[in-house]
């Protein structure tokens, strides 16, 4: 798979990144863990992101692929006191957490440490990022970032502090491409996006079960894109190509819980970027439909 170099940090990613969210949250055996990640590995694959807070994640990622640790550029996220007796963005948490996952994840380095969406008052302290740069300076990460949307996230990028983005961009959720994304381009961050299909919401033609979908299901009935009625494969590879075609993205976080699913979603993207009258009709829809309080999505 084509790679693309990650804003200013010199290194490069797939443009397809693996997301551990739903394999820690839904307790998905090892056995099948391991499937899916040497699967995506062996099929080229460079990009693993997941979070303290994601149930067991981490621990399955090591568990799965830490012997394979030079063959992937590993994220995670911190800020939440999952299993810790402490508040979230409490500065004691962030360093215990930090080095837990540096355990759980079975290696010595991280390529990037994120904080998890906390607040721009919270960022504008200070002292979260300094312990991430403490972290950097101590040889624990090789960079840092911010994981979040909205104001938050404008700051982020403004401070100058972080050398990449994670932020939700869709053809649900395209607040970021005018918020975020032209500065974090400007400043050369390389730029995550999660929720890149919207979790593809549509997929079933009816209201989704989880209510984490839910908000890009009600925005895409007034949304009506055309593409989606058709088939899913094609509706699904629309909807990723455009994520990847907004200037500025390097990778697009997708998470599956099956083996096999990274090698087809990668396939969807082999026919390149959307062209850009299919780009543009999506955004003109946007502008059109979209409400005031359609923000990015957490």
């Amino acid at each position: 798979m084509e790679k693309r170099a990650f804003g200013r940090t010199g290194i490069e990613v797939t443009p397809l990144g693996f997301g551990g969210a739903e394999i820690g949250f839904q307790s998905i055996p090892l056995d099948t863990v391991e499937k899916l990640l040497n699967g995506a590995l062996d099929a080229g694959l460079n990009v693993i992101d997941t979070a303290e807070c994601y149930g067991g994640s981490e621990e399955l990622v090591g568990k799965a692929v830490g012997h394979r640790r030079d063959e992937y550029h590993l994220f995670t996220k911190c800020g939440h006191a999952s299993g810790f007796d402490l508040p979230d963005w409490d500065l004691s948490l962030l360093e215990q957490s930090i080095d837990r996952s540096l355990q759980r994840l079975k290696t010595d380095r991280l390529d990037l440490i994120q904080l998890h969406t906390c607040s721009e008052e919270t960022l504008r302290r200070g002292e979260v990022i300094q312990v991430l740069q403490r972290a950097r300076d101590a040889g624990k990460t090789r960079f840092i970032g911010y994981s979040g949307d909205g104001q938050a996230a404008r700051y982020a990028v403004e401070c100058g502090a972080f050398d990449t983005l994670q932020t939700s961009i869709s053809i649900a959720d395209q607040q970021a491409i005018d918020l975020t994304i032209p500065l974090a381009r400007e400043r050369q961050m390389g730029v995550i996006v999660k929720r890149p299909i919207a979790n593809a919401a549509w997929r079933t033609g009816s209201e989704p079960e989880n209510a984490y979908a839910r908000p890009y299901w009600e925005r895409l009935r007034k949304l009506d894109y055309p593409f989606l009625k058709q088939d899913l494969g094609t509706s699904i590879a629309t909807a990723l190509r455009f994520t990847l075609s907004v200037p500025g993205v390097h990778t697009a976080i997708v998470g599956t819980t099956r083996p096999g699913r990274w090698r087809e979603n990668a396939e969807l993207l082999a026919q390149g970027p959307l062209p850009e009258p299919e780009f543009n009709t999506i955004r003109e829809r946007w502008r059109a439909a979209a409400a005031p309080d359609w923000v990015g999505q957490a």
